[in-house]
């Protein structure tokens, strides 16, 4: 089934390479390259799952996730923030910010893979 993604970092090659990882996975690609952007098109495109960045200019990771989940209307929205913080504090916070998964940089593609399939199939 296809699911509308959206990719929100700041970093081209890792926007590239997520892209194409999602493509490949038949879905669905939005991309956003800073945190007021990300949090415009999950309002208006409502993807199915967000690959987040934590660290971005105009808004954190953070702060998108607290706003989307703050907006009942976006609560079906996955987050699945990705970092380079992957202190335990760190993910602690974007967990209780309402995160539904955190991983950190670099990533496993084929561990993220499964990761984005375990998220859509549970909003399904």
């Amino acid at each position: 089934m296809t699911h509308k993604v959206l990719i929100a970092d700041d970093e081209p090659n890792i926007v590239v390479s997520l892209e194409y990882l999602m493509k490949r996975e038949g879905h669905q690609v939005l991309v956003a390259r800073d945190g007021e952007q990300a949090l415009s098109m999950i309002r208006a495109e409502r993807p199915a799952l967000v690959l987040l960045d934590v660290m971005m200019p105009g808004r954190t990771g953070f702060e998108v996730c607290q706003s989307v989940r703050a907006d009942e209307t976006l609560a079906g929205v996955k987050i699945l923030l990705l970092t380079a913080k992957g202190r335990d504090t760190d993910v602690t916070q974007g967990l209780a910010l309402g995160a539904d998964a955190y991983m950190t940089k670099p990533f496993s593609t084929r561990e993220l893979a499964a990761r984005v399939r375990e998220l859509l199939e549970q909003g399904a």
